[in-house]
């Protein structure tokens, strides 16, 4: 049963992975710019979701062409970021990881679903700096909704009141940093706290500081080897999103089992 869980949870994660590559295009754009509403040859982009939900490519393009500055992916949509097999395979990846280590309990749902999110914040921060608030004001209060529902099943190895306020604790953790140095803090990432104080808050205080300081702790080695390669200024911006979800992500794998 448990190797069944794994396998449709990976399943599940190409499938999301697949479907990632349309929305990290449309939402790699600079602050002061709209999301991309066509293909890089100019075809609006159309279908479910006002055209959000699809794969990262264009029927009138078709696979090839219309490469972005980055290389990216080699479809109509190609402008920014990896490969979408590589997307699918990290999805499926740690949703594999997510099932293996958590188990069939409730809040596996939510940590699965958080995941093709998380992925898709991590490339938009990657290519562009910013984490757009249309996706981490929804994962926030749709995490705590959503772990509402999960606690009320029985099964779960967390608490909701825990992870409120364990939200509240990193999301003002992370304003507090961004007010001493703005510059160095987005207030997207604190954004982002939130949602990833909540996910850590469920399972324990310790997996809270575990996860948030792993998370620091790897964006301040890559800033510092930005630095030392002579990549970047020490005042240079840099994405820290994607290093606050891996911390995030370790410390939900290491609570789920801990908590089996």
């Amino acid at each position: 049963m448990h190797v069944l869980l794994i396998a449709l949870a990976a399943g599940y994660g190409v499938i999301a992975g697949l479907l990632v590559g349309r929305p990290l295009f449309r939402l790699t754009v600079q602050p002061d710019e709209p999301w991309r509403a066509a293909c890089p040859g100019g075809h609006p982009l159309t279908g479910p979701a006002a055209g959000w939900l699809g794969l990262a490519r264009c029927a009138p393009c078709g696979h090839g062409g219309h490469d972005g500055p980055s290389g990216g992916w080699r479809t109509g949509l190609g402008a920014y970021g990896p490969s979408v097999p590589l997307v699918a395979g990290v999805c499926a990846l740690v949703c594999a990881g997510l099932a293996a280590a958590v188990g069939a309990r409730p809040e596996l749902v939510v940590w699965l679903l958080l995941v093709p999110l998380c992925v898709l914040l991590a490339g938009v921060d990657l290519a562009v700096h910013r984490l757009p608030d249309v996706l981490t004001l929804p994962m926030a209060g749709g995490s705590v909704a959503l772990l509402g529902g999960a606690a009320l099943l029985p099964g779960t190895a967390g608490s909701w009141s825990r992870a409120v306020f364990g939200g509240l604790a990193l999301g003002g953790a992370y304003f507090v940093l961004f007010l001493i140095n703005p510059n160095g803090m987005g207030f997207g990432d604190v954004k982002l706290a939130l949602t990833a104080g909540v996910a850590l808050g469920w399972y324990g205080w310790d997996v809270l500081f575990l996860g948030a300081f792993t998370g620091l702790l790897l964006g301040a080695f890559y800033g510092v080897a930005l630095v030392l390669t002579r990549r970047a200024g020490r005042k240079a911006a840099m994405a820290f999103g994607p290093f606050m979800i891996i911390g995030a992500g370790a410390g939900i794998l290491l609570g789920g089992l801990a908590a089996g």
